[in-house]
């Protein structure tokens, strides 16, 4: 794998227990801090602040889903981590979101690289937001959640309509490869996209 410079791990702290307002307060002082995620759910607070491995990989996921707009010629509009909240409920940042078309108040599926901290336990906070999907990269693969009116369900592929052709196991496998190369994840990824 490449070497990165830097923090490699994630650095994560929770404090339970927490008003929305103190979470305001809080989000204020961390404003101009590059790379600093918040989170806030049911009165607790999340401070993840990725390390460098955890950038690469959701650079790298990103990198690949832009090639596949691209190579589908579907309009789309990156929103990486913009904040997502619903004042005094909830407050999200995911690692890369996308909206198909045009920007829209909630993307149309968000991208949770999982080392630390999260997975599937970040769902609720994703529900009451509203997002449709949320996809997870954890050990080396993805799984993909689908909103059902109060719930979401796991599925085996994007319901998002542009993405029904995804195939998330060469998507995997292309993140994988990028741990070596780059050039050739993208390379690969778009011979396979191409032939299909």
């Amino acid at each position: 794998m490449t070497q990165l410079i830097g923090q490699t791990g994630d650095q994560h702290t929770i404090h339970h227990d927490r008003s929305w307002e103190q979470f305001k307060l809080i989000q204020k002082g961390f404003e101009g801090s590059p790379g600093v995620r918040l989170f806030f759910y049911s009165g607790t607070i999340e401070i993840l602040t990725p390390g460098s491995e955890h950038e690469f990989f959701k650079g790298i996921i990103g990198m690949l889903i832009e090639i596949f707009f691209l190579e589908k010629e579907i309009e789309f509009a990156p929103t990486g981590a913009v904040t997502q909240e619903k004042e005094g409920i909830a407050s999200a940042q995911a690692d890369e979101s996308y909206c198909i078309g045009s920007l829209k108040p909630i993307p149309d599926f968000s991208i949770e690289v999982v080392f630390t901290s999260g997975g599937v336990s970040k769902l609720e906070r994703y529900r009451l937001l509203e997002v449709p999907e949320v996809w997870f990269w954890e050990d080396g693969l993805f799984s993909v959640y689908r909103l059902r009116r109060d719930a979401y369900e796991r599925i085996d592929g994007s319901e998002v309509p542009e993405l029904a052709d995804l195939d998330f196991e060469l998507l995997a496998r292309c993140v994988l490869i990028a741990q070596t190369s780059r050039l050739a994840a993208a390379q690969e990824f778009r011979r396979a996209i191409q032939s299909k």
